[in-house]
């Protein structure tokens, strides 16, 4: 009786066992499936902005003008003030004047000389050339008359041609500003012997407007000319395109630049074209207490500035936010939503910022869905719960920045 009573207890048992694992198998069958990841994505629209890029440039003086002797002399007096201001017209360099004032002198004299002798030279034919009718003279006479005549008239239009040069050599004894500027430090100072055409005296810089040369690299015009041509990119005339400024300090000089000259060949040793831009130099208030009153200028040659070119204008460019575009083993990529709600990670071209948005060269199309956020929760090909991305607003977005350009020039 024992030993079936154990039986009977040890079916009963094996028996709630049994029904206890069918009930955890009808359970777990039965369980609900996880909802698809919740993601936030935004329309690919097309849209035309500005697409402008940085060059490196260097500032130089809109015309820098080298003063140099006419004459060979000793300096004898120098008038301006290394450093200074100078208006066109103002005293540079005295050359002593003496030795040129007298070899003026003489050139008169020897004009005057040579009028002489042409009188004479004429009277004397006049007197023989009616004699030679009445066979007083002969023909020969009459020949050395002529002969003599327009030898005069050769020395006196060579005498009158070493006047003008004496006078010219006398006049620029005198060295005057052509130009309005700032002048630079003499090189020569009085006492020395200048030889004339030969030793620089100094420069002076003409300040206002002011250049900016920049170097365009030939990758760069070679893309411009590829995106006019598929009219991705347009632009104004050439010479309407302006050039915004930016200092070594960071901070926007308040004046816009004009496109004025494009080089016409590339730079073997750099590969690049030259283009300059002209800013106006904008004259500030004298500094209080500077007693020359020397005007002070924002802009001086030689410094090393940013220069944004305005103007080109990219149609259909598509825009999506920074925080879309991933970094993976394979270059960028983002997730795109198809329409059926399926995530697909699709490699992309990135080429400029603008603003927060990252520009999408290629890779994407209009219309497509791209995840923004929620990217982390996001497989390939996995079912995902797609949300409109609300962009926050932003008034002060800046224009696009092409950022390997920059480093390129």
């Amino acid at each position: 009786m024992e030993i079936r009573s154990t039986s009977n207890m040890s079916f009963v048992l094996l028996l709630m066992i049994l029904l206890g694992l069918t009930a955890c198998q009808q359970e777990v069958e039965t369980a609900p499936a996880p909802p698809p990841p919740e993601v936030k994505v935004m329309s690919v629209v097309p849209k035309t902005i500005p697409d402008e890029v940085e060059f490196i440039g260097q500032t130089d003086s809109f015309r820098p003008v080298e003063i140099r002797s006419q004459v060979t002399g000793i300096i004898k007096k120098v008038f301006f003030t290394e450093g200074r201001d100078v208006k066109k017209g103002d005293k540079l360099y005295l050359i002593d004047p003496v030795p040129f004032r007298a070899a003026a002198g003489s050139a008169k004299g020897q004009v005057g000389q040579a009028i002489a002798r042409l009188a004479q030279a004429r009277a004397e034919l006049s007197r023989v050339k009616p004699l030679l009718k009445e066979q007083a003279v002969s023909q020969k006479d009459v020949d050395d008359a002529i002969a003599e005549e327009l030898a005069a008239e050769s020395t006196l239009v060579s005498a009158k041609a070493d006047l003008e040069k004496a006078r010219f050599d006398l006049k620029n004894t005198l060295i005057i500003a052509p130009v309005s500027g700032r002048i630079e430090r003499s090189q020569l100072y009085g006492g020395r012997l200048v030889s004339a055409q030969t030793d620089l005296l100094t420069s002076i810089r003409q300040m206002d407007p002011m250049y900016v040369n920049v170097n365009v690299p030939e990758s760069y015009i070679l893309r411009r000319q590829r995106e006019m041509s598929e009219d991705r990119v347009r632009r104004p005339d050439l010479f309407e395109l302006k050039g915004v400024m930016t200092m070594a300090d960071g901070t926007i000089y308040p004046h816009e630049g004009m496109l004025d000259f494009a080089g016409t060949g590339f730079r073997s040793e750099t590969g690049s074209l030259q283009s300059r831009f002209v800013f106006p130099n904008i004259r500030q208030r004298s500094v209080p207490g500077d007693r020359d009153d020397r005007p002070i200028y924002a802009l001086f040659p030689g410094q090393f500035v940013k220069i944004r070119v305005k103007g080109y204008m990219r149609t259909n460019a598509l825009l999506i936010p920074q925080r879309a575009v991933q970094q993976g083993p394979q270059g960028t990529f983002v997730y795109v939503v198809d329409k059926e709600n399926k995530a697909e990670l699709r490699p992309v071209t990135a080429s400029a910022w603008h603003g927060k948005d990252w520009l999408i060269e290629e890779g994407l199309k209009a219309g497509e869905q791209v995840v923004v956020e929620g990217i982390h929760r996001v497989r390939p090909g996995a079912q995902v719960n797609p949300i409109p991305f609300q962009s926050p607003a932003d008034s002060s977005v800046p224009p696009p920045v092409d950022v390997g350009l920059s480093e390129e020039s």
